[in-house]
């Protein structure tokens, strides 16, 4: 079998480079290209090792272990030890995303007769075109996979549990805390929340329903609204990006109670406004939280559950 050493080595640079590349945006690192491709150079130097007298000891665990520790080093240099400690396990789970990819992938597509026939050595079973082509895509799979459970992360711990009370009626929600609703009533500066009622119709009272899905109608007086939500009832202008200013019915609740990692917030002044439009393509929130109404008193000893 004919082996060419030159391409071996370029793609293991350019691999390594790669990797050492995503550990680095995992880590929010911003490394020089010098640095990065150094990493790289010095990891793709055990593939040479291996065409060599001391090929045995060139595919030993420990080996392999130093040339990491080197690539770490040459790349994000040392600071502390925790730190790099850090780097250098998150470097091998950077080529367990890929490798693990590249070799799911591979036995997913071939058949028990090929993996039967296929040849050990430099190619095999994994055909070096095949991770010429998929490594760029696994990359790019485990790059932004990562990045969607950070937000995820992100988006989970600042969920909130709402419980609205209106006319002896109590409704219970899970809210998303959204720095970017600044929307206040410009009359009363009350801070206005925005409940989505679109999967959960069985359990709201026909105001609510009628508030969310006919607002327009409201507004415009073409339809009669119960006198015991009549003093609650609020109109706020408000406008969003590259539209006109325009009007929505919002509903001011008895009580607004918000629990957060264990506290439970009593906001004493806010408004609800309700509407038909989904708010979470995958149901994980129905309302948008503003955050003012956070700053309200702690209620000690009370508990919003959420099913």
């Amino acid at each position: 079998m004919v082996v060419y050493l030159d391409i071996i080595w370029a793609l293991n640079l350019l691999f390594d480079s790669l990797l050492l590349f995503l550990t680095a945006i995992f880590l929010k690192r911003t490394i020089r290209l010098w640095r990065l491709l150094s990493g790289g150079f010095i990891g793709s130097l055990i593939i040479l090792l291996s065409f060599t007298p001391v090929h045995d000891y060139s595919n030993h665990p420990i080996t392999k272990l130093l040339f990491s520790v080197l690539m770490i080093l040459v790349t994000f240099g040392y600071k502390r030890l925790v730190f790099f400690i850090k780097a250098l396990m998150t470097l091998y789970v950077s080529t367990f995303l890929i490798g693990g990819a590249l070799i799911g992938a591979h036995y997913f597509l071939q058949t028990d007769s090929l993996l039967l026939a296929g040849l050990k050595g430099f190619g095999d079973p994994i055909s070096w075109m095949f991770v010429f082509i998929g490594f760029p895509i696994a990359w790019h799979f485990s790059k932004k996979n990562v990045e969607g459970m950070e937000m995820t992360k992100i988006q989970f711990d600042q969920i909130v549990s709402v419980s609205l009370t209106i006319n002896s009626e109590t409704y219970v929600f899970k809210g998303l805390v959204d720095s970017g609703n600044q929307l206040y009533d410009p009359l009363t500066k009350l801070p206005v929340m925005f409940i989505s009622i679109k999967n959960q119709m069985e359990g709201m009272s026909e105001p609510i329903k009628q508030m969310a899905a006919n607002t327009e109608t409201l507004l415009m007086g073409e339809e009669e609204f119960p006198s015991d939500w009549q003093n609650k009832l609020r109109i706020i202008p408000y406008r969003v990006v590259g539209q006109e200013h325009q009007l929505i019915m919002a509903v001011k609740p008895d009580s607004i109670l918000i629990e957060k990692n264990g506290d439970c917030f009593l906001c004493e002044k806010g408004l609800v406004s309700f509407t038909m439009q989904e708010l979470s393509p995958d149901d994980a929130f129905q309302c948008i939280v503003h955050p003012k109404m956070l700053t309200g008193p702690r209620q000690p000893g009370k508990t919003v559950k959420v099913s």
